[in-house]
């Protein structure tokens, strides 16, 4: 359903975590840095159309992921340019790969990492189990997920690839899939240590690579998830990851999962009440606040909000930016946002580069 009303449509300044949030719109030419009053105190001018969305680096400029070069039919989330941009939209480094799609991240290092896909021929793709007779690729075969860490001089110095590490037993594709792609990775997120995990929406399952041995150390898989988004390790050791609900038996809905690593129990949840008033069936995202709170992004609806332990929503803002995406219209879809808490070494040196 459309919107009826936009901008900020709920703040509790009792409850709301001080900070600003760094968002764009898909398929848009801008990044904004917006406060908790839905004012936008900072415009990026991206030098082409954001595919995804942006992160703040740790010198207060941010990388983003634009859409550049051939694109493979039928994949979601190509992108192809991952460019480091400064306050005054220049742009200080520029990596083209037109195989890179969905996310990226900064390693410990300063490298990049990030997702990319490359062809597995037909023949040698028959190890990948489930999906729908006779789908294969018109490229002909499945293209699977790399992961890539390139330098500053765009060098590429680490490469995985699913097809060297995985057990195709153990994960088949879902009865209603096509097989022109396997796994559709979403997120890859970079720990402290520089183990990288990663997300799976087709195969509703997590992954921790061990970035030294190339392992797999930890894996966890559940189909009620419905193709999860932007799962994170929190300071704790937790993993949080937003469960988008598709393809449920019962009535869709999201939810936000925080579930402890060792024991794979859920120890904390956020859903809508009612269920179904809190549902993106594609893209979204979230991150954990300094006071405990957590951001949320329900991305095929542009809604930004906030939430407390409680799971009472404090801020809520509905983006009024549109952009033309093909097949599916105009629309205001927001593929993910970050919330920087007050303090942040990162937005500091930002608003410091701002003057602000």
């Amino acid at each position: 359903m459309r919107p009826l009303q936009f901008g900020v449509t709920l703040h509790d300044h009792n409850l709301t975590q001080d900070g600003y949030v760094l968002f764009g719109s898909t398929g848009g030419k801008e990044c904004f840095l917006m406060g908790e009053r839905g004012d936008i105190v900072h415009q990026w001018r991206l030098p082409g159309k954001s595919n995804c969305y942006s992160q703040l680096q740790e010198n207060g400029n941010i990388l983003v992921t634009l859409i550049e070069g051939p694109k493979i039919k039928g994949l979601a989330a190509g992108a192809g340019r991952i460019v480091e941009l400064d306050p005054s939209s220049n742009i200080v480094w520029d990596y083209s790969d037109h195989m890179q799609h969905h996310d990226f991240c900064q390693a410990p290092s300063g490298n990049v990492v990030y997702l990319a896909w490359e062809l597995t021929p037909t023949k040698e793709a028959k190890r990948i189990k489930g999906g729908m007779p006779d789908s294969d690729h018109p490229d002909g075969g499945v293209y699977e997920d790399v992961l890539r860490e390139v330098n500053r001089k765009g060098e590429v110095v680490w490469e995985w690839r699913l097809k060297d590490h995985f057990p195709y037993d153990k994960y088949p594709l879902r009865p209603t899939s096509k097989r022109h792609e396997y796994a559709h990775a979403n997120t890859c997120h970079v720990q402290r240590d520089g183990n990288i995990l990663v997300s799976f929406r087709q195969l509703d399952l997590m992954i921790l690579i061990n970035r030294q041995t190339n392992q797999i150390d930890w894996e966890m898989s559940d189909r009620s998830w419905g193709g999860q988004h932007d799962c994170q390790q929190l300071e704790n050791g937790n993993i949080i990851v937003f469960a988008n609900g598709s393809e449920q038996y019962t009535p869709e809905h999201s939810r936000i999962l925080e579930i402890d690593r060792d024991s794979k129990e859920v120890v904390w949840q956020y859903t809508g009440q009612p269920k179904i008033t809190f549902f993106s069936p594609r893209i979204s995202g979230l991150c954990r606040l300094a006071n405990g709170n957590t951001f949320i992004v329900e991305g095929n609806h542009g809604r930004l909000f906030e939430v407390t332990k409680s799971g009472d929503i404090c801020w809520e803002y509905i983006s009024p930016f549109f952009n033309d995406i093909p097949v599916h219209g105009t629309v205001n879809w927001v593929f993910r946002a970050r919330k920087y808490s007050k303090g942040n070494t990162k937005l500091n040196n930002l608003l410091a580069n701002l003057g602000i």
